[in-house]
């Protein structure tokens, strides 16, 4: 059995899509810096739970 949540989250930088292995346990109302699989570009997303299920919100380090 599988702890984790796998999820998809649009880059800000490129519009590619990353996946993304969500810990329901630990990883919920959660800030993360990760890199974009594909232009590496830093990436700042948000994990929250919004009543539906679970949202993966995307923004620029610059914004």
């Amino acid at each position: 059995m599988s702890l984790t949540v796998a999820s998809k989250f649009e880059c800000p930088y490129c519009m590619t899509y990353n996946d993304l292995e969500i810990d329901e346990a630990n990883d919920i109302n959660q800030q993360q810096i990760v890199d974009c699989q594909i232009c590496c570009q830093p990436i700042e997303i948000q994990i929250i739970d919004n009543g539906f299920g679970i949202e993966v919100i995307a923004k620029r380090d610059d914004e």
